[in-house]
């Protein structure tokens, strides 16, 4: 049936003429075998014009599916080419005795093919699976006929364990009488390896996330505050203005308010790390916090906030305020310009921020915006996360960002 719809229009109007004159030959000769007519001129001229027009008809279609069988050929020859280059390949026979292994099998296993033929594939039990799995995988693939597919642990020949994602079929003969097996393995070695090392650097991560969120919120929300406020009613205004630390008192509550900020955005930051976390959102007024947490940064003034910013956006306002001036601050860093600015602004679904820096283009966005990237020659200091985290947190808030490279500067635009 597949190849019938894998024909061509040609072939398969040449085959509905050859049924026409394959039915209509067949007809006249039982008229003419039942003596219903009688041979004359007309039915030896039929009969003379049906095969003539059946053999082209016929050969047309018989010729395309020879061809179409070649392909199909050719095609699983290749898929079993790239099965056997990817994968561990091995059959056994009723009893489980080995009977063919391919290259990859010889390669991982370190065995020489002569040391495996005959074998049973227990001689790469690693001991790590009990009984059971292996009275499952039996039972499945014979009783059951179906194919079993589990994570199995290898041992090579030098005693090394290989972790293989495996495919295990049995075959059966007319009577339903167990042939052999066939397995198909993937050596995933390395990708569990690095998925175990990803597991355990995660545990680190929240491990460290823990730390952060209390040590720093006992000394910037508790120790601080407390030891400014004691220090204060301990001197009265005119005390501090005779010891002249009314300034450097001034910075440090500005520090530790900035501070406090940071940690905001640093515990909302760290609270993702946490399984199935979500984002806590509320509306807010985008140009009150923005003003809010850059009114103590020394480029405050060169950052232009319009009065037109949504009023009633719903985002987190420490990550969000961490990923505006993230942005804000490139835009001042990577920029030549003798008097730097940079505005941010809405129009219709989108918030604007536009310097008048180097530019970048949507090229440039993307490959800077890979984790630990920095522009060749580029002469200011930097980790190369900075664009990765903005990227990250406009995501999560269900935004998305794109740049644009204008005559004089960079146009990044975000899809509130």
């Amino acid at each position: 049936m597949n190849l019938i719809n894998g024909i061509s229009l040609k072939s398969k109007f040449a085959l509905f003429v050859a049924g026409v004159i394959m039915i209509s030959f067949f007809i006249v000769k039982t008229i003419l075998l039942f003596r219903f007519g009688e041979y004359s001129e007309v039915t030896n001229w039929f009969e003379f014009l049906s095969i003539l027009f059946f053999i082209p008809s016929f050969l047309t279609v018989v010729l395309e599916f020879i061809e179409l069988t070649k392909k199909e050929m050719i095609r699983r020859e290749g898929m079993e080419m790239i099965l056997n280059d990817s994968n561990l390949v091995s059959k056994a026979d009723d009893k489980g005795k080995i009977t063919y292994v391919n290259e990859k099998f010889i390669e991982v296993s370190k065995y020489d093919r002569d040391e495996l033929i005959g074998q049973d594939h227990s001689l790469l039990n690693s001991g790590t699976h009990n009984k059971s799995f292996w009275t499952d995988m039996y039972l499945e693939t014979v009783r059951d006929k179906k194919i079993w597919n589990k994570m199995v642990t290898n041992v090579n020949k030098f005693g090394e364990e290989y972790i293989v994602n495996s495919w295990i079929m049995a075959h059966f003969n007319n009577k339903g009488k167990l042939n052999g097996y066939t397995s198909v393995r993937q050596d995933v070695t390395e990708l569990v390896k690095t998925l175990e090392d990803i597991k355990q650097k995660d545990v680190y991560l929240e491990h460290a996330a823990k730390i952060i969120r209390h040590d720093m919120h006992s000394g910037i929300n508790t120790y601080l505050p407390r030891g400014i406020k004691s220090l204060k009613r301990r001197l009265s205004e005119e005390k501090i203005k005779e010891l002249k630390i009314d300034k450097p008192l001034q910075l440090i509550e500005d520090g530790l308010f900035h501070a406090q900020k940071v940690y905001s955005g640093v515990y909302e930051f760290t609270n993702l790390v946490k399984h199935n976390s979500q984002m806590n959102k509320k509306p807010c007024d985008i140009k009150f916090i923005l003003d809010d947490y850059l009114r103590l940064t020394a480029y405050k003034n060169q950052v232009l906030l319009d009065e037109k910013l949504p009023k009633n956006l719903e985002v987190n306002e420490p990550l969000f305020c961490t990923a505006i001036d993230n942005l804000i601050r490139n835009g001042l860093k990577y920029n030549d310009s003798k008097t730097k600015w940079v505005k941010v602004y809405a129009e219709n679904e989108y918030l604007y921020i536009e310097d008048n820096g180097r530019g970048m283009s949507q090229e440039e966005f993307e490959l800077l915006s890979q984790p630990y990237t920095r522009k060749e020659g580029q002469k200011e200091s930097g980790t190369g996360l900075g664009l990765n985290i903005c990227i990250e947190i406009l995501k999560e808030h269900g935004f998305t960002i794109t740049s644009h490279k204008l005559d004089n500067g960079t146009k990044l635009k975000i899809k509130i």
